[in-house]
């Protein structure tokens, strides 16, 4: 894969002709050139061979950064450094947004380019009319520099304070190194919107099942159910963090590019979700892109709808929908008939006897010849009262729709996670086909580290032993940290977060006594603004003002998060369940409920990609509701993990 549009040793590109330097990138470019790029290349090129004419090594242009679909105006290899070099052409100062985007860059190539894992990489930002300021070299400690400020004049003096000529990289080598994104939910539904393929923005090391490959299997299912009138239904199942969504959002995207005419659609009753990717398509698309925001947001709330919506539009009719292909994301959340049937009565219909799955298949059933249904299923994620699992999904094909095709990972009929019925495990046995590919086994969201759901799970389970162990497998790669002081964990995600990585507060939708320590779950965020609002935006999630529960940011990612605990889950030898109702707290008792506020904490716990700080407030003696033993316990089982105190 060629990833730059020109590379060349630095000694033939200063005697490259400037006209077959642009001609070679605007080939390779590949789309509609303005003069605006033809002039900025130009005055680019008149810079580079000023300024490098006394330096060894290697230049690439428009060097490709996939995860972020974007590319660095140069990587200059010299010596043991790899410098990216980020052009702002007539710019007369050094913009924070400008210095963001070029620490950006270097911190993919860190996380995900195999070939830079171990290498000195320098941002360098050249605002070419700026005021030259001091050079100031500052190394992380993981051979990330901090960014260096440059104007068109002193490029050579910054390189040659860097680079030491003990260790030649070889360009080609270093360029055709793997490269293993794993991007947020947000940069991979804009990548597959814009053409890129799911290959390009997934990892494809020997860890991971390729998603590619659960895709290609949907795929030959919907090819065979429309050859032979069929009907089908898969259930994707996955760890979380697998990339269920990212799947699903691949699926749709990629069987709208294969025949628009079956009208591929992704739906979810995850509002927060809906919101933030259809706000993300829509800003992203109008920004790149001559159209303007309003048909953008067109385009993308047909791509991405609300599952409740789609249901409110069948009942206004029994005819069949346009939609043969239907993506229902976290089915797992879908509604029992009890709460369907509630939800429907108190709108008016009296009538209605179904849980939710059963009425959504009812919809797809109104096809004469075919359709496929693709349910993405996480186990022990239900969150809410009222989420009906798989087993609603499966006790409605059993009753109603037994003629339907099932596919699903040999996981469903096996593991109690999804099914705990035997009877129900029975059935699918007889009457479903199981395949090895539609099950994501390992977590990637946390690139650092693909334990973390591990851990968690062992946290929550209250098994120390386990989750010692896992902690000190994981702990030089993904950094968790606990304090008892909230300005200490601000500091703490402030400090280590750099660029544009994204931290955020957040915290139990039941942690209501938070509220005095200024932590208020019971207020409602704008979710588009808090995931995709600049830092400086004291609604985004950066300002750590506004604090985000499991309900706003489930299937949703951050890359560091604090997570303020609170007493309404507590450790005190083992887990104990509260929620607090009008001045007091009340044990839960119902198992579904204690069910329901593990997962709570599980998806809390498993939202940060990168590391997060465990918040738990000291007890207070003159508020009754807030004493030390709903706190200190916790605090306790957490250290005992070995879980280090800031």
């Amino acid at each position: 894969m060629n990833r730059s549009y020109y590379s060349n040793s630095i000694s033939d590109f200063l005697s490259d002709n400037n006209s077959r330097i642009i001609g070679e990138l605007a080939i390779n470019h590949g789309f509609d050139l303005g003069e605006l790029q033809k002039n900025a290349w130009r005055q680019q090129i008149e810079i580079l061979k000023d300024q490098l004419n006394s330096i060894n090594g290697h230049i690439f242009f428009e060097f490709a950064i996939p995860r972020m679909g974007k590319r660095v105006d140069n990587v200059v290899i010299a010596g043991n450094s790899i410098l990216i070099l980020e052009f702002k052409i007539g710019e007369k100062s050094y913009p924070n947004h400008a210095i963001d985007q070029v620490l950006d860059y270097a911190l993919d190539l860190k996380n995900f380019h195999e070939g830079s894992h171990d290498k000195d990489l320098i941002p360098i930002l050249i605002s070419s009319k700026a005021n030259s300021v001091d050079i100031e070299i500052q190394k992380f400690e993981d051979s990330l520099f901090q960014p260096i400020l440059c104007n068109s004049t002193n490029i050579r003096a910054a390189i040659e304070q860097i680079r030491e000529n003990s260790t030649v990289i070889d360009p080609n080598i270093w360029s055709n190194s793997r490269y293993q994104p794993t991007p947020t939910i947000v940069e991979a539904a804009q990548a597959l919107y814009k053409g890129h393929n799911v290959q390009e923005i997934s990892r494809s090391d020997s860890g991971a099942i390729n998603l590619s490959r659960t895709s290609d299997s949907i795929s030959q299912i919907i090819e065979d159910s429309k050859a032979n009138n069929k009907k089908s239904i898969c259930f994707i199942t996955g760890v979380p963090g697998a990339g269920k969504t990212l799947a699903g959002l691949n699926i749709a995207n990629e069987r709208m590019k294969a025949d628009e005419n079956e009208n591929a659609v992704f739906l979810s009753g995850n509002g927060p979700l809906v919101q933030v990717l259809r706000e993300a398509l829509a800003r992203d698309e109008s920004s790149n892109s001559d159209i303007t925001k309003r048909e953008a947001c067109q385009k993308a709330n047909a791509f991405i709808q609300n599952i409740h919506h789609f249901r409110d539009e069948a009942l206004l009719s029994d005819r069949a929908p346009v939609e043969k292909v239907v993506v229902f994301d976290e089915a797992q959340r879908a509604w029992t008939k009890e709460k369907s049937s509630s939800f429907m009565r108190r709108r008016g219909n009296t009538d209605f006897e179904m849980s939710e799955p059963d009425f959504l298949i009812s919809i797809l059933d109104r096809h004469d010849d075919w359709c496929t249904i693709v349910c993405l299923i996480g186990g022990g994620q239900e969150i809410n009262t009222g989420e009906a699992g798989l087993e609603e999904w499966i006790s409605a094909l059993k009753a109603h729709y037994s003629e339907w095709n099932i596919y699903h990972s040999e996981l469903i009929a096996n593991n109690n996670d999804y099914l705990k019925s035997d009877e129900l495990k029975e059935w699918m046995h007889r009457n479903s086909n199981s395949m090895t590919d539609l099950h994501l086994a390992v977590s990637v969201r946390s690139f650092r580290s693909e334990k973390v759901s591990d851990l968690v799970h062992s946290v929550l389970d209250g098994n120390l032993k386990i989750a010692q162990i896992l902690h000190n497998q994981l702990i030089q790669d993904y950094p968790i940290k606990l304090t008892r002081d909230l300005d200490k964990a601000k500091a703490w995600i402030r400090r280590i977060a750099r660029g544009n990585e994204r931290i955020g507060l957040i915290c139990s939708s039941g942690a209501k006594r938070l509220i005095p320590l200024g932590i208020h779950a019971k207020n409602e965020i704008e979710p588009p603004n808090w995931f995709l609002n600049p830092k400086e935006d004291v609604r985004s999630s950066n300002f750590l003002e506004e604090v985000a529960t499991e309900f706003d940011i489930q299937g949703l990612e951050i890359d560091w998060a604090i997570v303020a605990w609170d007493g309404d889950l507590y450790h005190n030898s083992e887990w104990n369940f509260q929620n607090f109702k009008g001045t007091k707290w009340m044990n839960i008792n119902k198992e579904i409920d204690r069910a329901y506020k593990l997962n709570a904490y599980r998806v809390l716990l498993t939202r940060a990609r990168q590391g997060m700080v465990i918040y738990i407030p000291e007890g207070s003696s003159t508020d009754p509701t807030r004493p030390a033993n709903f706190y200190d316990g916790t605090f306790n089982f957490l250290k005992k993990i070995g879980i280090k105190e800031i």
